[in-house]
């Protein structure tokens, strides 16, 4: 017990020395999140004992540097060269004008929060809908006057619609294979679950939206410069890679901003630059969140959760509960849901099996909850990704992360109340 929570202790000193002194505080600025994860990360180091310091610092660099990491920071780097080359060359402020002239000012949110749930629904990754939609959501913001970390975060949320329900989505590709049911029964499972959510927090968004006054003058849209986003959002949709779609669109900004005289060559490099530049700290807090949680995980603090979890489990709802907290609990010690997924699935499956829990079920419990910590956990890729592209800070967007917080709630009240009754 003492050793699991010892393993466990460097995620709990990062949790009190961001989230509760902010919230102490009554600011998340006050504390650099980047400072956070550091004194975190040295803790971690020196209490990694029977090894020299050399082999800790080697554990620590290996967690910052896996290929599914740097993949990651590749998708930041040209997420901010896009971002950033779309702005100079006035293609955000186009979509901005395009959307406030085709949606009337109390559907904004709303219409928002649907054009998030098909796109991250058609391309199956909640990162590719963020990083094409959330410099508009920031753009409306601006332009109406609204809480930017509201309508990022109705971007970030959306994103999870697709994520939890996709059948290209590796988190529900992972949660079928590792329960052993089909993708078609799994998404039916799901929807009954998680639809009536989405459909509570659309009608929010529609009340919310009701108070939102748009610009009296909107400027007339220059339409070659929505060209990129439209190309993006296409292309992202037709399942081409994300790496791939941003470098589309990257190039796209370069030849429209050259050709109508936005910019320079030069201008558009020193445009990607800065955009670059400005992924940095996004880029460092995620490297230092892979090293601090595979050391948490070389410890067995990951282990330390299963044993525990797994030890109490006596009727299926408590067996449903049990697969429900182990995935949380290791999301939170990974910041990946597939990972947390794929790390839980097999114990999951014989929890399932031994109490009589239907593979659909287990397979929706693990996904949707996954999704939700995924959704709320500052240090996740989805809310580090928008807050790097609406220049804001992550925790900032957790308290209007509706739709996760309305899921969680739907999922759990699935396993205590036994719905879908066919499933259960």
């Amino acid at each position: 017990m003492k050793k699991g929570l010892t393993a466990l202790s460097p995620l709990i000193l990062f949790v009190v020395m961001y989230l509760v002194t902010s919230i102490v505080a009554g600011d998340f600025y006050k504390v650099p999140i980047t400072v956070a994860f550091m004194i975190a990360s040295i803790y971690a180091i020196i209490i990694f004992n029977g090894r020299p310091l050399h082999k800790r610092i080697d554990t620590f660099s290996r967690g910052a540097g896996t290929s599914q990491m740097m993949l990651m920071l590749w998708i930041f780097v040209l997420a901010g060269a896009f971002a950033n080359s779309a702005k100079a060359m006035g293609s955000i402020d186009a979509t901005v004008n395009l959307a406030l002239m085709l949606l009337p000012s109390q559907m904004l949110m709303a219409g928002l929060f649907l054009a998030v749930c098909f796109i991250s629904l058609s391309i199956g990754t909640s990162v590719g809908s963020i990083v094409a939609l959330t410099p508009i959501a920031a753009g409306i913001a601006t332009e109406t006057d609204t809480s930017i970390a509201m309508m990022t975060a109705i971007v970030v949320g959306g994103s999870f619609f697709g994520d939890n329900l996709s059948f290209i989505s590796d988190t529900t590709i992972m949660a079928t294979q590792t329960q052993g049911c089909r993708l078609s029964d799994k998404f039916r499972v799901n929807s009954f679950i998680v639809i009536p959510a989405a459909v509570v927090i659309l009608l929010v968004y529609l009340v919310l939206g009701s108070e939102i006054t748009s610009p009296q003058h909107i400027e007339q849209v220059q339409y070659i410069k929505v060209v990129p986003y439209i190309v993006v959002l296409i292309t992202a949709i037709s399942g081409m890679n994300v790496m791939a779609v941003l470098t589309v669109g990257i190039a796209l900004t370069g030849i429209i901003g050259v050709a109508d005289g936005s910019f320079d060559v030069y201008g558009w490099l020193g445009a990607m630059g800065q955009g670059i530049t400005s992924m940095g700290e996004l880029i460092i807090i995620t490297m230092m969140a892979g090293g601090l949680l595979e050391i948490i995980r070389q410890n067995g603090g990951i282990d330390f959760i299963i044993q525990q979890l797994t030890r109490h489990i006596s009727t299926k709802r408590g067996a449903e509960l049990s697969i429900a907290a182990l995935v949380t609990l290791v999301n939170l010690c990974t910041a990946n849901n597939t990972v947390a997924i794929l790390t839980v699935g097999n114990i999951s499956k014989q929890i399932g099996d031994r109490y009589g829990v239907d593979n659909r079920k287990a397979a929706s419990i693990l996904d949707t909850f996954s999704c939700v910590t995924q959704g709320l956990i500052p240090y996740g890729a989805q809310l580090l990704m928008a807050a790097g592209l609406a220049e804001i800070n992550p925790a900032s967007i957790i308290p209007y992360q509706y739709y996760p917080m309305a899921i969680a709630v739907a999922a759990l009240l699935s396993i205590l109340l036994r719905y879908p009754r066919r499933y259960s």
